[in-house]
């Protein structure tokens, strides 16, 4: 299966050139020289990687960087651009990106490195955990559910840190009270209740489920698939 890439650049005869030399190299690339279209576009489908020019019109690279990386943190994305100060290199390395390219360049260069984007992005940090369409990341104390953030409590995100820590396994109530416990103030047993309660309304969208298990307590798994029906 080709690689999925995105590419946002206002030089159309240089992106006409990059997108050939990519096609070549089995990228299949889609192609815009705006930058408000491009973020509308990076939104609203998945790439595996996005090479991304900062002099775009409409809504720099830099401002459309900043906005993918609030819901796609993950994203891999190279910025391409003219501007080869330190400063700038700075900028947009601050700003999200996982790599800086100047021009002039060569495209072997540009594939290599897009290559080893793709290749680091197959390996999630230990802090990161995924399952279905939930990610959770322990260190940045933030989750994710189809690459949109999720509104959590505190609480909340403890409770599910304690879950995604026995994925397919029963935490007891007992378990999540201590855990909780740890944070210096008390929690009750209907305390839990109303925390796994909100959870599932919020992870509803995720495809993971928490189930309840009667008289043990709770297990987080994948959403099972709903069984055909059989008179039909």
């Amino acid at each position: 299966m080709a690689t999925r890439l995105f590419l946002a650049e206002d030089d159309l005869i240089l992106a006409d050139a990059l997108k050939t030399s990519l096609s070549q190299a089995e990228f299949q690339c889609d192609c815009v020289n705006d930058g408000a279209l491009a973020l509308q576009i990076l939104l609203h489908n998945d790439y595996d990687a996005v090479v991304l020019d900062i002099g775009l019109p409409n809504m720099d690279g830099l401002t459309v960087l900043r906005n993918v990386r609030q819901h796609k943190p993950s994203l891999p994305i190279l910025i391409l651009t003219a501007l080869d100060g330190l400063d700038e290199r700075v900028a947009g390395l601050d700003a999200g990106a996982d790599d800086y390219l100047t021009k002039p360049f060569e495209f072997s260069e540009l594939e290599a490195r897009l290559r080893a984007l793709l290749r680091r992005s197959q390996i999630l940090p230990q802090s990161v955990q995924q399952l279905g369409n939930l990610r959770l990341d322990r260190a940045g104390q933030r989750a994710w559910c189809n690459d949109s953030p999720l509104d959590l409590s505190a609480r909340e995100l403890t409770v599910l840190e304690i879950l995604m820590s026995n994925i397919d396994r029963v935490v007891t109530k007992e378990q999540i009270v201590s855990e909780l416990g740890n944070e210096n103030a008390e929690v009750g047993l209907n305390a839990i209740e109303v925390y796994v309660h909100r959870l599932r309304k919020k992870l509803e969208p995720c495809g993971v489920v928490i189930r309840t298990i009667r008289g043990l307590g709770y297990l987080l798994e994948k959403q099972q698939p709903l069984a055909a029906d059989a008179s039909n």
